[in-house]
């Protein structure tokens, strides 16, 4: 299995499309997010085996965000699939968090903080009284504390939150595009290369190789190889 800072996001409801990308990418990518698009598009068993056959792992982006015991049963209700790692939101709160890590098994329990498509402003409209910095620290500081051993964080916060966790939580970054791509939705994002160098373990990328595929697989896994040799 290769070994990769690079989480890929099949972010599409075509499960033939889906597996095509792990195909044409898995030289150079070795975990792939699957989120709720997809996974409700496809469900559990396809995505058990789409590991298994392609021997990849999979990052469950499933974002839960419930009362403790929903979550606790949900974490076990996708057991079967042995994720890499799984999303819950961190402003869940403490019982939550510590809900979800008991039914996790050897799941990474990942600890969502402030979505890198919110800015200072929205959070202030959601009713957040501090900034993207300090709330996405604080988060972090009260998942790690619940247990949880992954957090997903804007790069911008990457620097702050490694300050204040321990050495081996794995902090994944979405929001990042490589300087030849457009930002989409992203409202607080960097290059890869950037938050690497921030303290970030994985990042996760997803139009900027996935829409090479318009172009033909070769050119999707000729992306998918280059944005990796710029990072190792």
């Amino acid at each position: 299995m290769t070994s990769s800072p690079i989480i890929l996001a099949l972010d599409t409801k075509d499960i033939s499309e889906a597996d095509n990308w792990v195909s044409a990418t898995k030289t150079s990518i070795s975990i792939y997010k699957v989120g709720l698009e997809l996974f409700l598009r496809a469900g559990l068993e396809w995505t058990k085996e789409l590991a298994k056959r392609h021997q990849v792992e999979i990052f469950l982006d499933l974002k839960l965000h419930d009362i403790p015991n929903t979550v606790e049963q949900a974490v076990a209700s996708v057991s079967p699939i042995a994720p890499k790692f799984l999303t819950i939101h961190a402003s869940g709160g403490k019982e939550m968090i510590k809900s979800a890590v008991r039914s996790a098994g050897k799941t990474s329990i990942t600890a969502v903080t402030i979505l890198t498509s919110l800015n200072d402003v929205d959070l202030i409209e959601i009713g957040f009284e501090r900034n993207t910095q300090t709330a996405a620290v604080n988060l972090a500081k009260l998942a790690v504390g619940c247990g949880a051993t992954s957090i997903v964080c804007s790069p911008l916060e990457v620097s702050g939150i490694r300050k204040v966790v321990p050495e081996n939580i794995s902090l994944i970054t979405p929001g990042v595009r490589p300087i030849d791509s457009e930002m989409g939705d992203q409202k607080r994002a960097t290059t890869p290369e950037e938050a690497l160098k921030l303290g970030a373990n994985f990042v996760v990328i997803g139009r900027p190789i996935t829409s090479f595929a318009k172009e033909s697989l070769q050119a999707m896994e000729t992306r998918a190889a280059m944005i990796l040799k710029n990072l190792v």
